[in-house]
């Protein structure tokens, strides 16, 4: 009797290995998702008739509503902005700063951004606007 236990086929499905995969590729799939998505920096622009564009690489400097400064999509702090743009000029003097402020935005903190790109001896300056009137920018 002892004999027939041993040789018996089992029947039931063990689903508790995949059950772990599953769980660990949900959890991969649930910490990369918002890795993926694209940081774009959402800002209010000020309106405008007329508008220029230029085709060399410039400096971008966006400043959203709340104040928070990124130069060329990153994120740098008011004290760090001279060297940031410095570091990014320091090949090719030529640059052009544009700045994105968002329309809410203190004018103040768009002044002292240019008194610190200029400080370093950038002499090209943009405003960048909204030209279709629509206000949004990504």
């Amino acid at each position: 009797m002892n004999r027939k236990r041993k040789n018996r086929i089992v029947s039931d499905i063990n689903i508790t290995p995949f059950t772990d995969v599953v769980l660990v590729l949900l959890i991969i799939f649930m910490i990369t998702t918002p890795m993926l998505s694209n940081n774009e920096i959402k800002i209010n622009l000020p309106k405008a008739e007329v508008t220029e564009t230029s085709k060399s690489k410039n400096i971008e400097i966006t400043v959203d509503k709340d104040g928070f400064i990124y130069i060329d999509n990153r994120q740098v702090h008011l004290a760090y902005v001279e060297e940031a743009i410095f570091k990014l000029t320091r090949n090719s003097p030529d640059k052009a700063v544009v700045i994105q402020g968002d329309k809410n935005v203190q004018y103040d903190l768009i002044i002292q951004i240019i008194d610190k790109a200029k400080k370093i001896g950038v002499t090209k300056f943009a405003l960048a606007v909204d030209a279709k009137g629509n206000g949004k920018r990504k």
